[in-house]
Formats: structure tokens, C-alpha cells, sequence
């Protein structure tokens, strides 16, 4: 029993690991507004906002505020397909902002390091560079 405990216990903090959630001083269209900002001063583009509460309203369903914004650039992109096609399904990076059942305002995205470990990229460069710069970007546009 206190393997499996313990197996349980490492496999749910591996999991959690892949996804770095932070607080947001701001509202969610706020900090999506400024995630949008400080991406596009960083050169990257901005491809979309998904408002998941307004699609669930457009099916009569309810969800709290929950906003993805999808954003890139196209030639770090470029390079981490060449090396494996497959990442395309991860990429663009994306980051939700979204109220968590307290009504407290979330950042969250994935770990880079994810990407790197579920496909075939042998540097770390790339993939270090990916979690500088989430990081950048979420704390830039979640703090006061």
C-alpha cells in the first residue's frame, strides 16, 4: 500500500510539474491585454484569444472568466518542427488566464521542458529559451 501511495504521490507532482500556474494581480481581460503587449513588443505575433466562457455561454453552459491566448514566432517554431514535425501540435505557445472556483485571477502554461521530454528534440536550447521567455511574459503581465 505505501508504494502505491508513494507511486501515486510522484506521478501527481510529475504531472503538476508540467504546468506552472501564477496569480494575476489584474483582471483576465487585463492581463490577456497585457500578455498581448508584451508579446508584440517582443516581436512575436499574436494569432488569437479564445474566450472559452463565451463559447460555453454560446451552448447555454456556464464557466468562469477563461481566456487562451495563442502566440508565436514563426521561425523559433520553424525550427523546432524541423527537427520534429510533431511538436506542431504543442505550438503555437499558448497561456490561459482564467478565475479558479475563489474567483482568483490564474496565469498558467506549459513547461517547456514538457515539449522537449513528448518529442524528439535532441538541444536545449530552444527549449530553454521557450521557458525564459514564458516566463518573462507571464510575470511582466501579471504583476503590478
Amino acid at each position: 500500500m505505501r508504494k502505491v501511495l508513494t507511486t501515486l504521490v510522484l506521478s501527481v507532482s510529475l504531472f503538476a510539474n508540467d504546468i506552472i500556474i501564477k496569480s494575476s494581480d489584474f483582471s483576465v481581460d487585463e492581463t490577456i491585454e497585457r500578455i498581448k503587449s508584451v508579446v508584440t513588443k517582443k516581436g512575436l505575433s499574436v494569432f488569437t484569444v479564445i474566450d472559452h466562457k463565451a463559447n460555453a455561454k454560446g451552448v447555454n453552459m456556464k464557466l468562469n472568466e477563461s481566456k487562451v491566448i495563442i502566440f508565436g514566432n514563426p521561425k523559433v517554431g520553424t525550427l523546432l518542427m524541423q527537427e520534429d514535425m510533431t511538436i506542431a501540435l504543442d505550438l503555437p505557445l499558448r497561456i490561459l488566464v482564467y478565475k479558479d472556483h475563489g474567483q482568483n485571477v490564474k496565469v498558467a502554461y506549459r513547461n517547456g521542458t514538457w515539449i522537449k521530454s513528448h518529442h524528439f528534440l535532441k538541444e536545449d536550447a530552444l527549449t530553454n529559451k521557450v521557458n525564459a521567455g514564458m516566463e518573462k511574459i507571464s510575470d511582466k503581465a501579471r504583476l503590478k
